[in-house]
């Protein structure tokens, strides 16, 4: 399967991976599986390390890179496509790191990995629940 992982599934499989469903576990570490960070969690992961709701150490520059070469993904980046699909997905807000990341596993039809209720409800996109 191609996967995609949310922000905090991303964070949560390196720091706290017990936060992770079991069947979270079992898919990120399938070797037959392709697993896909949105260049939009990377930004997002620096946005919660500024304010304080997540501890990336050193420094979350050097945490990302490091954590970027420990578990490489593929990365996959915003794209007019996905900026274009991210106003006519169905969720209950108006976040726009959902709205990108959503945007991005229906443009690369990849299965969002998430513990985010609105995520798990769009009816837009594919999801493996990740907690």
């Amino acid at each position: 399967m191609n996967l995609l992982l949310d922000t905090h599934i991303w964070l949560w499989s390196l720091l706290d991976p017990d936060r992770l469903s079991d069947r979270a576990c079992s898919e990120l570490i399938d070797p037959a599986n392709t697993l896909a960070l949105s260049a939009v969690s990377v930004w997002e992961a620096l946005v919660l390390a500024e304010k304080g709701r997540v501890l990336l150490r050193p420094d979350p520059w050097s945490w990302i890179r490091t954590a970027l070469t420990v578990r490489p993904m593929r990365e996959v980046p915003l794209t007019f496509d996905i900026a274009l699909g991210s106003r006519s997905i169905r969720l209950g807000h108006d976040d726009p790191a959902d709205r990108f990341i959503a945007a991005t596993a229906v443009v690369h039809e990849l299965i969002l990995v998430t513990a985010d209720e609105s995520l798990l409800q769009c009816p837009d996109i594919r999801v493996i629940p990740g907690a």
